[in-house]
């Protein structure tokens, strides 16, 4: 894992979702085992110039996602390498069964792209806002669970699931992402990646919520208070040891995460910290609720995930401290 954090914060050129129909087109020139499925969102992803470029092996499974799960897991038992594409809801919700039995109970071999998690849905509106998704299959034994933070790691990330086996589930933000990481940056799967060092609080993120814990741990500084920033972009396996390191090294802990505060990024770490070295903790995430339509940015205000609000709760784990 070598990697180099950007000095400034910017929107990336290129969304997330071209980024990944480019680097499949180029794993798939390379890889003839590689294959790609969609629920009749192939328009939405970009991959409709992955299906030209490869049309015998792009299939639209239309509106049937269990079926989709199914379809790859068959593919899988045959040798292929299957990616299948789309919206977080429904990737996990509609076909949770198929991927406890036909994918991770048969020890099949897929690649499971969940996009527009959390409020990155926007204005598809509430009941595409996956807030449970994390948690659903956090549950389910052997699947990888990771978001990528921006286009370096997302592409990093798909090379090396190529010689990879298992069921990854990939939280994907199609549009355009914060640049966190420099271009060439490499990460290694299960490990987290320390963006910031500290002394008194450690804000842990993952997604959209890593600019802000980035942003965060600036205006802490002008308050006095020294936060380092975690990105624990795998939350499934997690990184004990580096949760441990950190509630050592600074005795304070927030999670922020775009997704329900139940069973996600910060449950993970919350259960670490109680078996390792419990330190004050506070949480930055949906708090039980449905989601709603609106833009990002008046999203994040609405269900607390901005920078304002991991402040907020940086300094009362701080005072927890003492």
């Amino acid at each position: 894992m070598t990697y180099q954090v950007c000095s400034r914060l910017e929107q990336e050129k290129l969304a997330m979702r071209d980024v990944y129909a480019n680097t499949m087109i180029d794993l798939a020139s390379k890889n003839d085992k590689i294959v790609a499925l969609d629920a009749d969102l192939m328009n939405s992803v970009g991959m409709v110039k992955f299906a030209k470029e490869f049309p015998d092996r792009m299939i639209n499974c239309g509106i049937m996602e269990a079926n989709m799960i199914g379809t790859a897991a068959g593919m899988s038992a045959v040798g292929l390498i299957p990616h299948c594409h789309t919206f977080a809801c429904f990737a996990t919700r509609r076909a949770l069964d198929q991927i406890f039995v036909s994918a991770a109970f048969a020890r099949a071999n897929i690649r499971i792209i969940g996009s527009d998690p959390g409020i990155t849905a926007a204005f598809n509106g509430a009941t595409h806002m996956s807030f449970e998704d994390v948690g659903s299959l956090r549950d389910v034994p052997g699947v990888t669970i990771i978001e990528p933070t921006d286009c370096v790691m997302l592409e990093d990330v798909l090379r090396q699931l190529e010689h990879e086996y298992g069921v990854f589930y990939i939280r994907l933000s199609r549009k355009n992402a914060v640049k966190i990481y420099e271009d060439g940056s490499t990460f290694s799967i299960g490990k987290a990646a320390a963006l910031r060092q500290g002394k008194d609080v450690t804000l842990i993120s993952s997604g959209i919520c890593v600019a802000e814990s980035m942003k965060a741990a600036q205006i802490l500084q002008e308050k006095g208070i020294d936060a380092a920033v975690l990105n624990l972009f795998t939350i499934k396996p997690i990184d004990r040891d580096a949760i441990e390191q950190a509630a050592r090294t600074t005795g304070a802990i927030v999670t922020a995460e775009n997704h329900n505060i139940h069973n996600g990024l910060g449950s993970a770490v919350a259960e670490v910290l109680a078996a390792t070295c419990p330190v004050p903790m506070e949480q930055v995430g949906v708090r039980d609720q449905f989601g709603q339509v609106g833009s990002v940015d008046f999203l994040m205000k609405q269900f607390g995930l901005s920078a304002d609000h991991i402040v907020e709760k940086a300094i009362r784990a701080v005072e927890r401290k003492t």
